[in-house]
Order: C-alpha cells, then structure tokens, then sequence
C-alpha cells in the first residue's frame, strides 16, 4: 500500500523524526508499526508569518520497501577508444558537460588550469593565512571551480533549460546526501563539496576519459573561422570533434584571448558591491521571531530595492546569501582583493552574510569604452586593486586584509571606530567604503539599506558591517552563441558554456548547460542522434 499527502505542521513537529512519524500516522488513522515507512519527498519552512510552518510532502509505503529516491545509476560506458572533444575548465559545466559525453559515446579531454581538490586547499590556506594569492589555483581556480569551495546552494530558477532533478540525482550518485532531492532550497556545504567533486572527476577518469590538472589553455589553433584545438602553457596542442569553453567568469585571460584572436565577445550586465555580514542570531530573530538553533536551520533572506541616483534608476539586492557561513578571500591576482561567502553544511558558523550589491550601468563603464566589451573587466580590476590598496600591508605581500564599515556608519559617512567580530580570515581594515566604490554605487547601496531596514529591524544597524568588495557576482562579459545550437555566433566547434560565457548563475545551471552544450557538439560532429 502506498500513499501520499500534504502536510503543514510547527517546526517542532515536522523537523522532529519521531513527532513527525506519529502525527503523519494519527493523520492516517494508522497504528505505529515496523511496517509503516514514511518519506519525505519535498520539504519547505515558511516563515512569511509571525508563526513558522513547515510544509512537507510525504509517502508512507506500508507492507513493502520503498523505490529508491534518487534513480541515476552510474552505469557510463567506456570511452577509451572514442571519438574525443574538449572541455576547458573542471567547474559544474565542465565536469557535467564530460560526463554527458560519456554518455553519448565521446571521450571527453577535460583541461583545467587550476589543481586538484587536495593540492587546491594547501593555496587556500595560503592566501588566508599568509595573504599569498596563486593565480592558478584559488577559491576560483582549480577542481570543481568556484563550487567547490561554495555554500553548495543547488536552488535555481533556469528550470526552463534543462533537468534540474537528473543534475541532483547525479550528484547524489556522487555522494551528496538524499536531502538535496527533498529540500526546497537545497544545498551541500563546502566541507562536502570536494568529495562529490572528486568522486564526479573519477567518474570520467573511469570510463576513460581525461582530466588533467595544472594545464592552462594560452592559444586557440582557429583554421579560417573553425576552433581545431588549443594549447596549453606546456607547448602542448589538443584537438577534438569540438571544444566546449566552459573556464568560469573569472578568467579574464580567455577573455581577452577571444579578442585578440577575433572571436566575438561583448560585455554584459552585472553588478558590484560588498559582502554585509551579520551575527546569525540576529537575522534568525528577524527572519524566526524566535532563536533558530536546534531544530530550525540557520536563516536566509532575500531583499531587493529600486533605487534612483542622479536621475538613474539602479536595482540594488542580496546575493549568494550564506546563512551560518564564512567570508572568503577569492582574489585571483596578486594586489587585488575580491571577497566571496560559502558555508558549511551545517551552516552552523554564528555569522551569517551576503552579498550585497548593485547594478552596474553605462555611467560605471563610461570611463572605460576604449577598452570595448573588457570595460567592465577593467572597471572590476581598478576596484579590487583600490581595495587592496586600502588594506594594511602583510610583510613582502599585498595584504588580503578587507576593508569594512559597520553598516549604520556607511550610511552616515563615519569610518568606524571599531569593527565587529568577523568570519574573514584574513583581517579587516577600518575604511570608509565610499574611498572603495564610486558614487554611482556607493549612494545606491546607502538608499537600499535604509529601505531594508525599515523591512528588517536591526538589518541596517552597527550590529552588521560591510566587508569589501564583491566584485565575482557574474562574468562582465558573454561570448555570444547560436540560440539553438549553442555553437559560437561566428566560431564553428567552439561552444562556450556556464557562467564564464555568460549563461548560467550557479552550480545546477552550469551543469545543465554544460549537458546542453555537450548534447549540441555531439549532434552537430559526432552526427549522434539524440533520444
């Protein structure tokens, strides 16, 4: 017998294992038996109220075993001996565009300039610890990409471009918890994040394809208006049925490689600001009405503002938000200071931060035109290097101390006295913020941080402190590609893939545009006929 309901319950009843047993089993009218097996199937805290519920969706199985949740069984076929293609980059679009591959027959030959998982956290430490930056190999370069080292979130709403369900299932394949596959808003954690990772590279390594670490692509071998392969710093040259692109938004290198060799890119919306970061505690009272620690999970939130400067009309809002999170240093470049957030599983830090930032315009990128579709590269550079000149110096190195701002003070104009407690490794510099950002961003962030404080008492105080600069929100830059085919505009067998070309926000819609993009190479020069 097998049944299904909704439910919406308090959360001492829903997120209590044996209080939820029995109320979903006095609900059915059923005694409490080991024949009775209950599962979760979707999960969701709402807490829009002054009362948090919990709904749930929930299948009781009675009198026989339950399917298994997650259906993906990694069953890949060997590629050994098959056509080849290449993948640059070892992020989410890489490492699912490779596997995709593999399970249409082609042999991926995977590249990516940055090391492995283990060999990445000795760099790690290196630039938190001694403020010494790899330009290699960082929390952007390297095993699994910017993810890796993430708060895992696997929420998106690209639901439209391809299977967000399979992208879970395979990452529990991988090792990710079943939990992904029931939570609405699911996340892994940065503690578990490189497992899954490693376990996604053997995959591709055990069904004979490729992945080759410290190997960064300098050159594009283009014949006419067709990409044949490239080469890497080595001297080394591949080739393949096809190259898909797929290097992250940080790569300003391949960026500036497709101009110089003419490959059509353009510049692109995004948005600037810093990372805001609160005591937990203080955002769970806002968010809970009450202390979320035991049975609640650490809680988010989502703000959004329209503002209007010098007669401009700018959206200003929270983004990548890590509840029970960290502060990371994610520069690339020596003398540049770049901050990102990420938390671990548990989400069980007692801070809590976000970016929080502001669209970028024509009035930003002005200053820079000469510089064509790099001007917002370029203004993201001379901002991260402004603020790494603000930090205090850390021996022979350029200091990856951030400049920061209690809240209340940055919006009145006063650099702080003192600065709060902080998640960042590194070290905070007291600085006014507004010697790091221009106008154009600076009174923006001000006007939409007096708006989220009337929405959230306490949001806009002292308690919370600014921390600078979040500048990685999304590349500056896309390379434009068929609607359809996903192939370059004006490049054949090159396609550009994930959030470096400009085509995705996040872990799930990297790896489904990775799958896309491996699905297009191999009908247009494997000839496959896709099912």
């Amino acid at each position: 017998m097998q049944k299904s309901l909704s439910l919406v319950m308090e959360p001492e009843i829903a997120l209590e294992p044996d209080c939820f047993r029995q109320h979903v089993l006095q609900t059915l009218n059923l005694p409490d038996t080991p024949e009775a097996y209950l599962r979760k199937t979707r999960q969701s805290i709402d807490a829009r109220g002054r009362q948090v519920r919990v709904n749930v969706d929930v299948q009781l199985f009675l009198g026989e075993s339950p399917p298994a949740l997650g259906n993906f069984s990694k069953n890949y076929p060997d590629v050994s001996h098959a056509p080849t293609a290449l993948v640059i980059g070892a992020g989410p679009a890489g490492l699912f565009a490779a596997l995709r591959l593999i399970e249409l027959g082609v042999k991926p030959i995977v590249l990516e300039r940055g090391s492995d998982v283990r060999t990445r956290r000795r760099d790690l430490a290196a630039i938190n610890k001694e403020h010494i930056v790899n330009p290699e190999s960082n929390y952007c370069f390297g095993e699994g990409g910017a993810g890796t080292y993430s708060d895992g979130k696997l929420y998106t709403r690209s639901k439209k471009r391809g299977d967000v369900r399979r992208i879970l299932e395979i990452l529990v394949a991988h090792g990710a918890t079943e939990e992904i596959l029931v939570d609405a808003h699911p996340h892994i954690g940065t503690n578990k994040l490189p497992q899954v990772v490693t376990d996604l590279r053997e995959s591709i390594r055990c069904a004979g394809g490729e992945v080759h670490f410290d190997t960064k692509v300098i050159d594009f071998l283009l014949e006419n208006t067709t990409l044949r392969g490239v080469v890497t710093a080595d001297g080394r040259e591949y080739a393949g049925l096809g190259v898909i692109l797929a290097t992250g938004h940080s790569a300003r290198d391949i960026f500036e490689l497709c101009l110089k060799k003419g490959v059509l890119i353009e510049s692109k919306p995004f948005a600037m600001g810093v990372r805001i970061e609160h005591p937990q505690s203080l955002i769970d009272g806002l968010q809970y009405h009450r202390p979320a620690r035991g049975l609640l999970p650490a809680a988010s939130y989502s703000l959004v503002a329209q503002t209007k400067y010098r007669g401009v009309e700018r959206g200003v809002f929270s983004f990548c938000m890590c509840p029970g999170g960290f502060i990371v240093p994610a520069a690339t470049t020596p003398g540049e200071l770049v901050v990102n957030g990420m938390s671990p599983s548990r989400r069980d830090s007692r801070f809590a931060n976000s970016g929080l930032v502001v669209a970028v315009n024509e009035v930003d990128l002005a200053p820079y035109r000469h510089h064509g579709p790099l001007a917002g590269l370029v203004f993201q550079q001379q901002l991260e290097s402004r603020a790494c000149a603000l930090a205090r110096v850390s021996g022979t190195h350029p200091s990856q101390a951030a400049p920061a701002q209690r809240v209340a003070d940055f919006i009145q104009g006063n650099v702080s006295a003192d600065l709060l407690d902080t998640s960042y490794q590194p070290g905070l510099t007291s600085v006014d913020m507004a010697d790091v950002l221009p106008d154009t961003l600076t009174e923006p962030l001000k006007m939409g941080l007096k708006e989220f404080g009337l929405r959230m008492k306490g949001y806009s105080s002292n308690q919370g402190q600014l921390i600078g600069v979040e500048s990685r929100t999304s590349s500056p830059v896309r390379i434009p590609r068929d609607r359809d085919t996903l192939e370059h505009v004006s490049v054949q067998r090159l396609f550009p893939c994930g959030e470096g070309a400009g085509y995705a926000g996040g872990i799930v819609s990297a790896a489904m545009d990775g799958e896309r993009c491996a699905e297009q190479l191999v009908i247009r020069y494997a000839r496959v006929q896709m099912v």
